[in-house]
């Protein structure tokens, strides 16, 4: 599935998407357009992401469903590097797993340990339309695959064991009731459903 041009259409200032919003679970678009609209929400995609305090953003979580991810490992605007990423695709990734608890901006103050492969190979495009393959390790490659499973429609708790994720199901089933409240409408999904599921494997395909 190519996007158009109107889906990269938005509205600034760009909002955080929480769970359990069916935007993180959409079809996220392929990229075919390299154009100013793109730059700027790039630049739109940071900007959100350091005001809250974040170190990875993927487009559906500003309520964007297409390929795209932005990070910078530090943190700090003007400190550190800014990776772009279009269309990522992994073309391997190491044997060695490594436990680490994450956090998720659209999961606001809810943290769990996730094991995942301590380095990983990528192709994707810069903001361009560049291609380029690019080998990361360590804290940034845990921040790709965590944005990547986003750009999956998979949810950093799916990768949790269910001893983990029973320490932070009661924080989900809140996030559920406030989108109740909030929207009027009954929460999408309830995490009580995901109990005695397989906890999620491999990177998914797009």
């Amino acid at each position: 599935m190519i996007s158009l041009a109107a889906d990269l259409q938005f509205e600034a200032p760009l909002k955080i998407v929480e769970y359990p919003d069916q935007r993180l679970r959409a079809k996220n678009k392929r990229i075919d357009t390299f154009d100013d609209n793109l730059r700027k929400l790039v630049h739109e995609m940071f900007d959100v992401m350091y005001k809250t305090d974040g170190i990875g953003l993927s487009a559906p979580q500003v309520g964007i469903n297409v390929q795209l991810m932005v990070f910078n490992p530090v943190g700090e605007r003007g400190e550190g590097e800014e990776i772009v990423l279009v269309n990522p695709r992994i073309g391997k990734y190491s044997k060695k797993q490594i436990l680490f608890n994450e956090g998720c901006l659209s999961f606001p103050r809810i943290y769990g340990d996730v094991q995942r492969p301590e380095s990983v190979k990528i192709d994707a495009c810069d903001v361009n339309g560049t291609k380029f393959s690019v080998s990361l390790s360590e804290l940034p490659a845990r921040i790709f695959q965590h944005e990547f499973d986003h750009l999956q429609g998979i949810l950093f708790f799916e990768r949790m064991t269910e001893e983990v994720l029973d320490s932070i199901r009661a924080q989900l089933q809140d996030l559920e009731r406030k989108y109740e409240v909030e929207t009027g409408f009954p929460s999408p999904e309830k995490i009580e459903k995901q109990r005695g599921k397989k906890v999620a494997v491999g990177f998914g395909k797009s």
